[in-house]
């Protein structure tokens, strides 16, 4: 039987991954840094365990848990972290935290999982951001550690074929969604432009079926939506004029963000 992790998974994007993932027929192996991720896993038919994406140990436990159960498929690497605010004003630990967190997560998680899927392939999907395509104010370490997300990808996607491991990766950069983790920054004036898509924001569902949808395509990257994406690349193709367009976007979200 096919087997998946999904890291992050207690709550929020993760969650929503693994339970269309048990739709499709995987055992799904769900990981996260709290005793939630049982209760999580119990709800939905798969296997909890607590892991800090941090610790390359960690992936390597998981993914023994995983070719325990069967034969391991597909490796999401969705934990993430959310600051926000100007560089300058976080402190050393939560610099620290947000790029081991939402990087090296990554970094490891992909590394063990191509080495475990190696011999009889597989697909790393990595769950990246919006923000990751292009410059934003107000939260610019975040976006960093998400266009590291995204640029990883694709050259760790490159160095798969190079070598003719068959191994896929994905990723997909959702806007910014109704989840915990961005209920949590909301009080924050810095977060107002993660509030001014016109639709509002997305739900984790809809994230988790673009996401799992991409299994079926051929699309290395996927931008949810796409016409925010085109936004974004463009603002990053001439800088000049993008800041002052998310300086626009900014004020728009900031009326959504503090009106309700």
């Amino acid at each position: 039987m096919d087997v998946a992790v999904v890291t992050g998974a207690a709550r929020g994007f993760g969650l929503e991954i693994a339970r269309r993932l048990r739709g499709r027929g995987y055992q799904v192996v769900l990981t996260d840094v709290d005793d939630a991720v049982g209760d999580a896993a119990a709800g939905i038919g798969g296997h909890g365990l607590v892991a800090d994406v941090r610790d390359p140990a960690a992936h390597r436990a998981t993914a023994a848990r995983a070719t325990d159960l069967g034969r391991l498929a597909l490796w999401v690497n969705n934990a993430g972290v959310l600051a926000t605010g100007a560089a300058w004003e976080h402190d050393d630990d939560a610099v620290r935290r947000l790029v081991e967190v939402n990087v090296l997560g990554v970094v490891h998680g992909s590394r063990v999982a191509v080495e475990a899927m190696r011999g009889h392939g597989g697909t790393v999907l990595n769950v990246s951001s919006m923000s990751a395509l292009g410059p934003v104010p107000g939260l610019a370490l975040y976006a960093a550690t998400k266009a590291a997300v995204l640029n990883f990808g694709l050259g760790l996607q490159g160095d798969l074929r190079r070598a003719g491991v068959p191994v896929r990766v994905l990723t997909c950069c959702p806007d910014a969604a109704d989840t915990d983790m961005v209920r949590e920054v909301r009080p924050d004036p810095a977060s107002a432009v993660l509030f001014s898509a016109p639709r509002g924001l997305l739900t984790a569902a809809e994230v988790a079926d673009r996401a799992v949808g991409m299994l079926d395509g051929r699309r290395l990257v996927r931008a949810v939506p796409a016409y925010r994406a085109a936004m974004a690349r463009a603002g990053a193709a001439v800088p000049t004029i993008g800041l002052r367009a998310i300086e626009v976007l900014r004020r728009l979200g900031e009326q959504r963000r503090s009106g309700g």
